[in-house]
């Protein structure tokens, strides 16, 4: 629990969390109200939530609260998921304004584009996706169930996988099948992970293990590497989606990319990007 003051930026002073808190609750039991705060939530927000979770575990709790209305301290598109699964509740986000970088790669225009180029493919979208863009997919996964929703279209069936590239291509990877083509989308974030910078914080303190998110850049597998070693490999320009900003720049600015035709093929073979 925290306990250092928080500076309330409404009236300029700082006020301490057990009051703050205090506050918050007895307006969320006055309003019947269930307070969803996201893993990546400053700790006194978290401290002050009903639920903390990801996004999808806060969306199913919401769904499962008798509550009249959801509070859910986290971007646009999570609170836009609560609404799907709990439509008769009315959902609250405090910042209207908080987006993610990976969710503003596409909207449902330009997805209705990529659809028309190729009609008979099936669209897998990732629930870190708008309302909007949800609605055009075929289907909708999470991180964890990627692969096998994946695996469950029949092989020969051509797929738009959609926004995060990296998860795409650790689907691809998962299921091995070549007829996948990926939407140029990341989040700012994960794509700011590098194995260098892993090196650096492991080194003065070696850890047994190292979790990533399928979501996190993929650099080229080199057998054996590790944190001690005296290099890092090296992850080049190409492993990073083309036409994709390092900080959010408004949206829809992701292209996507096609496999490349085969070698028979009269047309070029190399990886198509519009």
């Amino acid at each position: 629990m925290l306990t250092r003051p928080l500076q309330d930026s409404t009236i300029g002073n700082a006020v301490d969390f057990a009051t703050w808190a205090q506050e918050v609750r007895r307006l969320a039991g006055e309003r019947r109200a269930v307070i969803l705060a996201h893993n990546y939530q400053v700790p006194w927000i978290q401290d002050v939530a009903d639920h903390v979770g990801d996004s999808l575990a806060l969306s199913r709790a919401a769904a499962r609260s008798d509550a009249e209305t959801i509070v859910f301290c986290g971007v646009h598109f999570m609170a836009e998921t609560a609404k799907i699964l709990a439509p008769d509740k009315t959902v609250l986000i405090p910042d209207p304004a908080a987006g993610c970088s990976l969710a503003d790669s596409i909207d449902a225009g330009r997805l209705r584009a990529w659809k028309a180029e190729h009609p008979d493919a099936v669209v897998v979208a990732y629930v870190n996706t708008t309302a909007e863009v949800k609605a055009e997919a075929d289907l909708c996964c999470t991180s964890s169930n990627a692969a096998e929703v994946v695996a469950s279209v029949p092989a020969e069936r051509e797929i738009l996988f959609l926004p995060d590239f990296f998860l795409g291509q650790h689907v691809k990877r998962a299921t091995g099948r070549d007829n996948i083509r990926l939407w140029l989308g990341e989040c700012h974030v994960h794509a700011g992970i590098r194995p260098a910078e892993l090196a650096r914080g492991w080194r003065p303190s070696p850890m047994p293990s190292c979790w990533s998110t399928p979501s996190a850049a993929a650099p080229p597998r080199r057998s054996g590497w590790s944190a001690t070693d005296s290099s890092p490999p090296a992850v080049p320009r190409s492993s990073r989606p083309v036409g994709c900003s390092p900080r959010p720049r408004g949206p829809a600015r992701a292209r996507y990319w096609s496999p490349p035709r085969p070698a028979s093929s009269t047309s070029s073979a190399r990886p198509t990007r519009r």
